[in-house]
């Protein structure tokens, strides 16, 4: 059976689960704790790298969320969570990296003060800027579609979704963004959104594994 190392914590690891659970995929779940376990010589066997997600499928291990949900797709086409048609997939891709190149180092840099970590008002200004383009794009880009591809879920949908729900966390409001609050809503109503979605209480125990995690990217 494939075997899913993560954290409940992990955004990246949470595509991960999402996607399994949506395709019905059968797995076993391994939790690798931040406050040291990622760092230990079983794990690093698994992911020198020594970050989650990461699974194992028999022989293989295939590392980094993105090759992740390349590789179950691939492996596991039905249901599918990619488009057939050319320009759904460049749709897909866009928001997929704009996730990773634009949002995520954004959100890192709003994280900072919250974990108690200085950085200039200069830097916490263009944070805000970056992820506000990147969310009038996407605004656009959803129309008055449930998703980003039309009536059914796609990995865009998973990627982007977790980090534009968790905007809020770091003062960043929706408000002016009345397609991106339906999107959010519908997403919040999947099985697989609610089922990993972590308990306020959980985040609040990671916080200082999560400011240890920060301090040493930044």
């Amino acid at each position: 059976m494939l075997r899913f190392y993560y954290n409940p914590v992990s955004g990246n690891a949470r595509r991960v689960w999402i996607a399994l659970l949506e395709k019905q995929i059968p797995f076993e779940p391994i939790l690798v704790k931040l406050d040291g376990d990622q760092f230990d010589y079983d794990f690093t066997v698994v992911n020198p790298l020594q970050r989650v997600p990461v699974i194992a499928d028999n022989s293989l291990r295939v590392i980094e969320s993105l090759a992740i949900l390349d590789y179950l797709e691939a492996k596991y086409p039905s249901p599918a969570l990619m488009p057939s048609q050319p320009e759904d997939i460049a749709t897909v891709r866009m928001v997929e990296m704009l996730v990773v190149n634009e949002l995520q180092p954004a959100v890192m840099v709003l994280t900072r003060p919250l974990m108690g970590l200085e950085v200039e008002n200069q830097k916490l200004d263009v944070a805000r800027e970056r992820i506000t383009l990147v969310m009038q794009f996407y605004e656009k880009l959803l129309d008055n579609r449930s998703y980003f591809v039309g009536a059914e879920i796609t990995l865009a949908d998973i990627v982007a979704g977790i980090s534009v729900s968790f905007l809020d966390r770091v003062g960043f409001s929706l408000e002016t963004y009345p397609r991106l609050q339906a999107w959010l809503e519908q997403l919040a109503m999947r099985e697989s959104w609610q089922q990993t979605t972590p308990p306020p209480e959980v985040i609040e125990a990671a916080l200082p594994n999560l400011r240890k995690i920060i301090e040493r990217r930044l």
